[in-house]
C-alpha cells in the first residue's frame, strides 16, 4: 500500500494529550496529521492509499485504525473529515432540521446503510446536508466516541471565505479527489456556483469547467486555485494551463505553522486535512 510519512523530531507519542489529531478518510485512502497545540505547529502526517485504484473496505479501515500506533492514542481533540461527492447546500433561512433527509434525496439517492448528516457553514449562511455510511460512523465512534464528522465542502468554503476577500471579481477553486472534483465560484464574495462532478479523465474535467465558465461568462484569463490530488507540472495542471492562463495551488492557512519536515511537501494535496483545525 502506498505510504507517506513525515514527522518532526519533537514528536512524542507519550504527549498526545497536548496534540490535536485530524483524520481524513475516503474509500480510496486514509490520512491523518498531528498538531502540537502548545506551539500550534503541525509535526506529523501519515497517509495510506489503496493500491491499483481499489478501495478500502470497512475491515481494512478498522485494521488501519487498530494497528497504527498514533491513531489508538488519546488526544486533546480529534477532528474528522469525510470527502464525498453527494451533498446539498440549503440556505439557512430555508433550513428545517426535520427535513434533512428530504433535502438530501431531492438531489441524490440515499443508499442502503447510509445516514444523512449536517454541517453548518458561516459563509455562505447555509447548511451542508450529506450522507455517510453507518459502518464508517460506527468505526469512528468505536475509536473516538461522540465524534461528528465534517464534510470536506465545509472546509473548502471556510478556506475560500478568508482567501477570496482580497480578490475583486471572481474567486475560483477546484478541489480534486480520485473520482470526482468540486468547482466553487464566488463573485465579489457572493457564492455563484458550488457543485461536484464525477470524471474519468482530464478531458471530462475540462469539459465541465469550461462549460460552467461559458454559462457564467467567466473569461479563461481568470485565476484558478487547485487543491487535492494534483501536483505542479503533472498532466492535470499542465493540461489546464493550456486553457486557463493563471493556475495557482491553494495553501492551508490559519493560526498554525508547519515543521520544517513539510518544506518539500505540496501542502495543497492535504488542504482540507490541515484546514479542519480552523473549525474549532
Amino acid at each position: 500500500m502506498p505510504f507517506l510519512e513525515l514527522f518532526d523530531e519533537t514528536l512524542d507519542i507519550n504527549s498526545t494529550e497536548n496534540y490535536v489529531l485530524s483524520v481524513q478518510m475516503s474509500p480510496d485512502g486514509l490520512s491523518f496529521c498531528i498538531l502540537d497545540s502548545i506551539r500550534n505547529k503541525y509535526i506529523l502526517i501519515r497517509s495510506f492509499v489503496a493500491e491499483d485504484n481499489k478501495y478500502f473496505n470497512t475491515e481494512k479501515i478498522t485494521e488501519l485504525f487498530s494497528k497504527d500506533d498514533f491513531l489508538t492514542r488519546h488526544y486533546k481533540k480529534v477532528n474528522f473529515v469525510l470527502p464525498s461527492r453527494k451533498f446539498t447546500l440549503v440556505p439557512a433561512p430555508l433550513y428545517d432540521p426535520g427535513k434533512k433527509d428530504e433535502y438530501f434525496t431531492f438531489n441524490h439517492t440515499l443508499e442502503e446503510g447510509n445516514i444523512v448528516m449536517v454541517n453548518k457553514v458561516i459563509e455562505p449562511d447555509a447548511f451542508i446536508v450529506f450522507s455517510v455510511s453507518k459502518p464508517i460512523i460506527e468505526i469512528l465512534n468505536n475509536f473516538y466516541p461522540g465524534i461528528y464528522p465534517y464534510h470536506h465542502i465545509k472546509l473548502l468554503l471556510d478556506h475560500t471565505s478568508s482567501c477570496r476577500k482580497s480578490v475583486n471579481g471572481n474567486y475560483i477553486h477546484i478541489h480534486i479527489e480520485r473520482d470526482f472534483f468540486n468547482l466553487i465560484i464566488f463573485n465579489n464574495n457572493v457564492l455563484e456556483f458550488c457543485n461536484s462532478f464525477s470524471y474519468r479523465n482530464i478531458s471530462d474535467m475540462l469539459y465541465y469547467v469550461l462549460n460552467v465558465f461559458k454559462k457564467l461568462d467567466i473569461k479563461q484569463e481568470e485565476t484558478i486555485y487547485l487543491s487535492g490530488v494534483t501536483e505542479k507540472y503533472d498532466d492535470l495542471s499542465s493540461t489546464f494551463s493550456l486553457y486557463i492562463r493563471h493556475i495557482k495551488f491553494a495553501e492551508p492557512s490559519g493560526n498554525f505553522t508547519f515543521s520544517y519536515v513539510f518544506n518539500d511537501t505540496e501542502l495543497h494535496r492535504f488542504l482540507n486535512l490541515f484546514s479542519v483545525i480552523n473549525c474549532e
